[in-house]
This record gives structure tokens, C-alpha cells and sequence, in this order.
């Protein structure tokens, strides 16, 4: 009867492959392998309905969820601790507070000049992918605030969860974006004046976009949310079967979203922006103030998001060379903070946006 309860609880594309379950090669693999940045739960083997509040109910739906057990005892303080339900969302909450303002501010601004300026598109650009970032925010804030308990549904956590993450890929590329579009108006000005800069940046744009339309796709096939045994809360992309078949190409996903989203902007930025302020320097002209915000643009980018590419990669790579097999809850508790600091630049950019307006208006 308990295994007739278990695998109605728990279908094929949920259930997880125990460790002690296998043998030889097979054993190795899932044990010392690479995991994806959330931590790891087992299905839990129950003669009773899983816990799920009446609020994560919707109608004609399954009276529960699928049911995980924690594995580590940090991953249920991390959940109950006062970093997950306090401080990460009073930053969440000033971030929102200030950037949906200011990214509508500039959403405006840039309203009667889209047609006119290129430079245009891009920034209108960042605004929308910011306000998508920021809208994000304000679910998790609530899911934080609620002692890291989801309540909203299955279908919302996977929207929310795209939409985060990928805005943020999103953002970090259409900042790299600018950075070579200034690159080559300082370093090849006679190259960035020959093509149709409007069309060019427009066809860039929407290239983004869809990229990262297309890559948030995983995120909204497979199950974000699972009702934990203790403590008794479902949580939203916190805790997930990454041994299940159904959870573990998310491995080689995220590595992949990493690189393209954090790592490639970041050094395309780093080039640009070093290129930028030699050539700058080498000038007869008296290029200090440009130098200045440029530096201060590139060290908000750096401060952003360097952290998250570099503790990502690093998570996985040494996971790969099996240096540690225990520092996975650790990891993740490091990144959802630093994750906080990827979220400052939604923020910060309307305002980059314009000092870099007033010194172009100075310079010319």
C-alpha cells in the first residue's frame, strides 16, 4: 500500500534516484556530479497527504504537491533564518521602491527619441528588461517575507522565476551592448558612422530578446515548486529533485545561461571600457570628466555582477573537479546574496543613463 502511495504522490518526472539505490558507475555519477544553484530535497515516503495550504490550491487541482525531505540542516535554517525573510527582502524592497520610478521616468523621456537617437533603443531597452526584473522582485519579496513560503501556485513561481532570472541575463547584455556601441564611437568612429546605427541597434535589441525568451524556456517546463516535510512550507525554485530525469539537464542549462548572460557581457565590458579610457587618455582633447563616468559605469557593472558569474562558475567547477562534496548549501546561500547586488543595477542604470546624457551635452 505504501508503494502505491508513493508513486501516485510522486510520477515518473518527479521522483528522485537515491544514491543507496544504485550501484557502481551509476552510484558515482549522481553523487559526485554537478548540481544546478538550489538545494537538493528527496522525495519523502508518506501514508498521507503532502503539506500544502489551502492558499496554494486552485481549483480541480491535487489536494498536494509533490513532497521533498532537506538533506542538510543549514538549507532549513537558511529558510528560516533572518538572511532569507529579513534581510534579503528589505534590499529587494528599496530596489523596487527606487527603480520602478526611475526606469519609468526614463521610459518616458526616451519616449520622444526612440525614432531619432539609437543610443535610444538600447536604454529603452534596459528600462523594460529592468521593470520586468523589478516586477519579479516584487513576488519574491512576498515569498521571502512569508518565511520562504510560496503560496501563489506552481504556474506563477515558474513565470516568476523566468522572468528574474531571465532579466537579469537579459540586463547584463544589453549593458555589454552599450559598451561596445560606445567602443566603437570613441576607439572606430569612422566604422560606427558608416552603417545605419538605428537599424543596426534595433536588429541587436531584438536579438537579445529573443535569445533570452528562448532561454528562460526550461524554466517554465519543469516543476519550480515542492511542499517540504520540515519545515512545513512550499518553496519556489529553493529546493528542488535534482536527481529526478526531469531536473538534471538543469546542470549543463544554468552553466550555459551563466556564461552567456554574466560571464560574455562581462568581458566584452571589461575590453570595451579599458580600450575606451586608453584611447580617451592618449587624446589631446580633455577627456577627464568621460573618463570618470565611464570608470564609474564600468565599476558599477563590475560590483554588480562579477560576484554572481564568478561564485556560478565556480560552483559548478568545483563541483566537476569533486574538490568538496558537501559545500553545495553553502554555495547557494552565498549566491542568493550576491544575486542582491545583480539586483542594484536595476536601480542604478536610470541614473548612469543620465550622467552619461549631461557630459555628452557638456562635450558637444
Amino acid at each position: 500500500d505504501k508503494l502505491i502511495i508513493f508513486t501516485q504522490a510522486f510520477p515518473r518526472s518527479h521522483t528522485l534516484l537515491h544514491p543507496k539505490s544504485l550501484q557502481g558507475n551509476e552510484r558515482r555519477n549522481v553523487t559526485n556530479g554537478a548540481v544546478p544553484r538550489v538545494f537538493i530535497g528527496e522525495p519523502v515516503l508518506q501514508t498521507e497527504p503532502a503539506f500544502v495550504p489551502n492558499a496554494t490550491r486552485a481549483p480541480g487541482s491535487s489536494p498536494s504537491l509533490p513532497a521533498l525531505r532537506l538533506l542538510s540542516n543549514s538549507t532549513a535554517e537558511y529558510l528560516r533564518g533572518a538572511l532569507s525573510t529579513r534581510v534579503i527582502p528589505v534590499i529587494y524592497t528599496l530596489v523596487v521602491t527606487f527603480g520602478v520610478p526611475a526606469n519609468v521616468l526614463i521610459l518616458c523621456a526616451l519616449a520622444s527619441k526612440i525614432r531619432k537617437v539609437s543610443s535610444a533603443i538600447l536604454y529603452c531597452s534596459l528600462a523594460v528588461s529592468d521593470l520586468f526584473l523589478l516586477l519579479s522582485l516584487v513576488f519574491r519579496v512576498h515569498y521571502h517575507l512569508h518565511g520562504n513560503h510560496w503560496a501563489l501556485g506552481e504556474a506563477a513561481c515558474r513565470a516568476t522565476t523566468a522572468c528574474f532570472y531571465g532579466n537579469l541575463y537579459c540586463s547584463a547584455t544589453t549593458l555589454a551592448c552599450i559598451a561596445v556601441k560606445r567602443y566603437l564611437a570613441v576607439v572606430h568612429p569612422f566604422s560606427y558612422r558608416s552603417p545605419p546605427r538605428r537599424t543596426c541597434t534595433a536588429a541587436v535589441t531584438l536579438a537579445v530578446w529573443s535569445v533570452f525568451a528562448a532561454a528562460v524556456v526550461p524554466q517554465l517546463l519543469v516543476r519550480q515548486s515542492y511542499a517540504l516535510a520540515e519545515p512545513r512550507r512550499v518553496t519556489c525554485h529553493d529546493v528542488l529533485p535534482l536527481r529526478a530525469d526531469s531536473h538534471r539537464f538543469l546542470l549543463h542549462y544554468h552553466v550555459a545561461l551563466a556564461v552567456l548572460g554574466l560571464v560574455l557581457p562581462l568581458v566584452v565590458s571589461v575590453f570595451c571600457y579599458v580600450r575606451i579610457m586608453c584611447e580617451l587618455n592618449r587624446s589631446h582633447l580633455d577627456w577627464a570628466t568621460y573618463i570618470r563616468a565611464s570608470s564609474l559605469v564600468f565599476a558599477i557593472f563590475l560590483l554588480c555582477f562579477t560576484p554572481a558569474g564568478v561564485l556560478h562558475l565556480l560552483h559548478h567547477l568545483l563541483h566537476h573537479l569533486q574538490l568538496f562534496a558537501d559545500g553545495t548549501e553553502s554555495l547557494y546561500v552565498h549566491f542568493n546574496v550576491v544575486v542582491c547586488l545583480c539586483c542594484l543595477h536595476a536601480c542604478l542604470d536610470p541614473f548612469l543613463f543620465l550622467l552619461m546624457s549631461k557630459i555628452k551635452e557638456h562635450a558637444t
